[in-house]
């Protein structure tokens, strides 16, 4: 479709030449929805407030504004008493379709920097009485990161830049910010107090969780419900930045091994522990980064036939298929099989068996397969600072995921030796120091600092400081004779209860299909 671009309500607005689109003409439908929504939240409907958010928005998008942007907010301010914070929330769902259904204008991405930093500074400085869904403060925190990287993508590809746009990113040179962006997040966390309230929680002085963040007392839940998602969009600009320390840093407050607020929300809980395994893998942490994935991978298994009418359920789908790549890559470089359910190692057999088997190998192809799994799977990494506009402009885009990439196969080539004593170590339980330097064809000195290395390679440092083993195979040296300690996985029974009962409830589901028919 053809569209040209007029400035309007300060901002370039797209205008879709065959659809005639109008900023300020209101079809009824929107008047009705902005005053029912704004009346919701005045009464803090919190139920209603979802509804309306996760469906009559979608509805209404999906029928009216397939192809242009909202009416402007100056349009549908009259209609709300020209209410100021519900204006900014307004245009956050305004930039968040405009995101998601078009292609946004440098100034429209400007803008949007300057509705956030407003609609933050509210609810940090001013007094917000209200009671916003779960899902939508997640939204705000998940896009604000988005945009974020998207600005930093579309600002590092230089090339083809006009000057006009040039010019605007010299005069706007505050906008998305690295600094400004991590300062609102990590403020959203201080000013709302969230790592005190989830220590006395644990203490059973506070009731967060329980209520999963709402304020069943009269109150707010929006600055405490944020500023929990922000310690999680904290750990995603990190991962962006490649800082991966930093990033389970500011998680830690979250215990991810028990059911907490941001399991209510189905892209939270997997953001969480996408970028989460991300880290532990890069970090070398791969017992950590196998057992998280596992657990969300059987979690989407069970759960996804319930979230196929949710908008997010492409995305569901996408991050399921790239934990599965970071999982064979996981497995691939620590063949710790014994942490993950069975069926999960089905679908993960099924998708990357063939894969998997040649990446052991480590020879040019198996480098070719890992290349091509972490480039699939990774985070879209950024470079966080603005290019320098008096050198020739060239797109740099690319150069923050090929450093990423370049460590990681570091990495893996690192691990090549490796393999082949795992391999002598998995069939004896006793060998000499000279038999295995002789295998292997090496001389004994050098043997000794391999096997060093595969202590160091399969022991890491986890995020107590404790050194940890991710060995599935251990040994010991006494005098010349290696002893081999291998771990022999418990048998969980409980899972096998779990996998005929979800068998079960397919079969059900199957005869219920039957009688519907």
């Amino acid at each position: 479709m053809a569209a040209s671009y007029e400035y309007e309500d300060g901002g370039f607005q797209q205008q879709p030449d065959s659809a005639g689109y109008d900023p300020n003409f209101v079809p009824d439908s929107v008047k009705s929805f902005v005053v029912h929504l704004y009346r919701h939240i005045r009464e803090k409907n919190v139920y209603e407030i979802h509804q309306m958010y996760e469906s009559s928005f979608q509805t209404l998008s999906e029928r009216m504004f397939k192809e242009t942007p909202w009416p402007s907010v100056d349009a549908v301010a009259p209609y709300v008493d020209n209410d100021h914070v519900f204006c900014l929330l307004y245009r956050e769902m305004w930039f968040r379709h405009l995101y998601a259904r078009l292609s946004p204008t440098l100034k429209q991405r400007i803008d949007s920097w300057d509705n956030y930093c407003s609609l933050f500074q509210v609810v940090l400085h001013g007094v917000v009485n209200m009671q916003l869904p779960n899902q939508w403060l997640w939204d705000m925190v998940d896009e604000f990161v988005y945009q974020f990287q998207a600005f930093c993508q579309y600002r590092a590809k230089m090339k083809n830049k006009t000057a006009e746009e040039i010019a605007l990113l010299k005069q706007y040179d505050q906008a998305w910010n690295v600094y400004g962006v991590l300062n609102f997040l990590q403020a959203l966390v201080e000013k709302s107090t969230i790592i005190q309230i989830l220590e006395r929680e644990k203490e059973g002085l506070e009731e967060f969780t329980a209520t999963d963040g709402y304020d069943y007392s009269g109150g707010s839940n929006v600055l405490k419900v944020l500023g929990y998602f922000s310690m999680i969009g904290l750990l995603r600009v990190h991962c962006l930045l490649g800082d991966y320390h930093t990033g389970l840093k500011c998680l830690r407050p979250i215990d991810i091994t028990q059911q907490g607020v941001y399991t209510s929300v189905i892209g939270s809980h997997i953001t969480t522990i996408y970028h989460y395994g991300f880290a532990n893998l890069m970090l070398r942490r791969y017992v950590d980064a196998i057992q998280e994935f596992n657990k969300i991978l059987l979690y989407i298994y069970k759960t996804k036939q319930y979230h196929q009418k949710s908008p997010q359920y492409e995305q569901i789908l996408k991050k399921n298929e790239q934990m599965y790549a970071l999982l064979a890559i996981s497995l691939s470089l620590c063949p710790q099989v014994k942490l993950v359910e069975e069926t999960v190692n089905s679908q993960l057999r099924e998708k990357y068996g063939e894969k998997m088997a040649r990446m052991q190998r480590y020879d040019d192809e198996a480098f070719a397969l890992y290349d091509e799994l972490f480039s699939y799977a990774c985070p879209k990494f950024i470079t966080p600072s603005a290019p320098s506009f008096e050198e020739p402009l060239v797109n740099y885009n690319q150069d923050a995921y090929r450093l990423q990439l370049k460590l990681f196969l570091y990495e893996v080539k690192q691990q090549q030796l490796l393999a082949g004593v795992r391999t002598f170590l998995k069939v004896y339980s006793t060998i000499s120091l000279g038999k295995l330097a002789n295998y292997m064809e090496v001389d004994e000195p050098t043997l000794r600092t391999i096997l060093m290395t595969y202590k160091h390679k399969t022991h890491a440092v986890d995020s107590d400081g404790k050194i940890t083993s991710n060995a599935d195979v251990d040994f010991y040296i006494d005098e010349d004779m290696i002893r081999v300690v291998e771990s022999k996985p418990a048998k969980k029974y409980g899972d096998y209860f779990l996998r005929q009962i979800v068998k079960l409830e397919g079969i059900m589901t199957d005869i219920d299909r039957i009688k519907l028919e």
